[in-house]
């Protein structure tokens, strides 16, 4: 694997081409910036940027006869993962391609590792014998493969090992991508569906939100077993960017120290092509209670007395914190980089509530150090479970027809407001999440008509006429980067966040992918 400190060009990639499309109002020239949030690091990720599935593969689990699914004693590991021993009558089981429907290669997978074990797989998995090892394998131990696809996820059973000698660096490479895997180890469908992308956000590849990460030597590595435990490492991060030649958007885990933030920051100058802009961001919606951030933001808080008279304690506590700890990250990476010629230092607020935006900036003179207001002006239809009845009689064309004439006004609307906002700062504005939010809460998410008709919503062609009005409105407000959420994913009750649901999806199945792709062209 070749994640290495490089600042050249890196292989050029088959443009996709939708063809011409006006997004902009009348008199209006863009001056927007496309950008992306990738999916995050999962055995169910159907995304597969990886030709090495394992990267995604489910932490080992432990599994002992006669007892339930996983609840086997606590597994023998090392500090990466692996496992070094197992108890009599148990074994390890991991997961990969967790993705029903056929959506994932099938055909010969190579199966490389180091050290010494017996492995067992799932039965859409055949051990191919008596084929002989290829010159790519090298030292490693090798297995050939052969996977249906249409049977679901990949099981791999970890059956004995060698304590004194125990397996390590697991690699589970795709059809056809053993000689070249080393040199490549991002998938061609995937970059070849977001060439041309200008930012990229990190927040889900990086395991942001809920992180438990402080410390230096708490980042994800590049040895790690498997990265769907703490997201992808600060060096896979970078070479993605470089990859792509898009602007990497950093978002730093919420607990994150001084000595962190250096180190990264030092990575980053490295690595990242001097060309590029980095975006700076503290964690994500640290201002949003469903996240660990936000407590632990106001805990820190009042530790250290920023709000002594604050209303509302919690939240109050946790914008000021968010203020007051953003400054200090910016101050660090203006230090490794010899000034802010190279960042887009990035405040976060909430959208919906231009309070919040005002308390942030101005706390402290916050925007005085930094460069932009960042935003996630969802057109945000959520339904809570008192309301999902009369949301599922509105049906289909109801409910495409409360987007277009109340929902995606609504949006425009908090655009233009927090635009006036960070204008009266003199700080651009950009949106570090976007697109359409329909989803159940409160329960309304286990009304599965109202998921079923939110899916529907999602497919119809209208919603690409929205997003066309959307990015619009987005250019005549003003605003620089728009960071579309999310690139692919399989759409579910907990919303219908992916552009695209699944890796072998095509950008005319979606009319808000097909829309996003051809202003991502535009922008060129």
């Amino acid at each position: 694997m070749m994640f290495l400190r490089r600042k050249k060009c890196f292989l050029l990639l088959t443009v996709l081409f939708l063809g011409t499309l006006t997004l902009s109002s009348e008199g209006v020239q863009p001056t927007a910036m496309s950008g992306i949030n990738f999916a995050g690091p999962a055995d169910w990720n159907t995304e597969l940027p990886f030709v090495n599935v394992f990267y995604y593969s489910r932490p080992w689990i432990s599994q002992q006869k006669d007892k339930p699914w996983g609840k086997g004693p606590a597994l023998d590991l090392d500090e990466r993962g692996y496992v070094k021993s197992l108890a009599p009558n148990c074994h390890a089981e991991s997961i990969v391609c967790c993705i029903e429907g056929g959506h994932y290669p099938a055909g010969r997978y190579h199966f490389l590792y180091d050290g010494e074990g017996e492995f067992t797989f799932s039965r859409n998995v055949k051990v191919v014998e008596g084929v002989k090892k290829p010159t790519e394998a090298g030292n490693a131990n090798y297995l050939a493969l052969e996977v249906d696809n249409s049977k679901g996820a990949v099981f791999i059973q970890l059956r004995k090992v060698n304590p004194k000698n125990y397996v390590k660096n697991i690699r589970f490479i795709m059809p056809g991508k053993l000689a070249t895997f080393a040199k490549q180890p991002w998938n061609d469908a995937f970059l070849n569906r977001w060439k041309g992308v200008q930012v990229i956000r990190l927040m889900d590849l990086a395991h942001t939100n809920n992180s438990k990460i402080a410390t230096w030597e708490e980042r994800s590595r590049l040895d790690d077993a498997s990265w769907s435990r703490k997201g992808i490492p600060p060096e896979v991060m970078c070479h993605l960017a470089n990859t792509l030649n898009a602007a990497p958007w950093f978002c730093i885990p919420h607990q994150a120290d001084d000595d962190y933030v250096r180190k990264f920051a030092k990575l980053v100058k490295q690595q990242i092509k001097p060309e590029l802009k980095i975006y700076v961001e503290y964690s994500n919606e640290v201002w949003n209670g469903i996240f660990s951030q936000h407590k632990w933001a106001a805990q820190q808080a009042a530790k250290r007395n920023l709000t002594p008279n604050a209303k509302e304690k919690t939240w109050e506590a946790a914008w000021a914190f968010t203020a007051v700890r953003s400054v200090e990250i910016f101050k660090i990476f203006e230090e490794v980089f010899g000034g802010t010629d190279r960042l887009v230092r990035v405040l976060p607020t909430q959208a919906a509530n231009p309070y919040v935006s005002k308390y942030i900036l101005n706390f402290q003179n916050a925007a005085k150090h930094a460069d932009a207001l960042g935003v996630a002006p969802y057109m945000g239809f959520n339904i809570p479970a008192n309301k999902a009845q009369a949301t599922v009689a509105l049906g289909l064309e109801g409910i495409l027809n409360k987007v277009e004439k109340e929902v995606l006004p609504k949006s425009i609307k908090s655009m233009q407001t927090q635009k006036e906002i960070a204008q009266e700062h003199k700080l651009a504005l950009v949106a570090y999440e976007a697109g359409q939010h329909l989803v159940g809460v409160g329960g309304g998410a286990n009304n599965e008509q109202l998921t079923k008709l939110f899916h529907q919503a999602n497919a119809h062609p209208r919603m690409g006429e929205f997003y066309k009005k959307y990015i619009a409105a987005w250019e005549k407000t003003g605003g620089k980067t728009l960071c579309f959420f999310s690139s692919t994913g399989k759409w579910s009750k907990w919303g219908s966040w992916g552009l695209l649901q699944y890796a072998d999806s095509k950008i005319s199945d979606t009319a808000k992918m097909e829309v996003v792709r051809a202003w991502f062209d535009q922008q060129k």
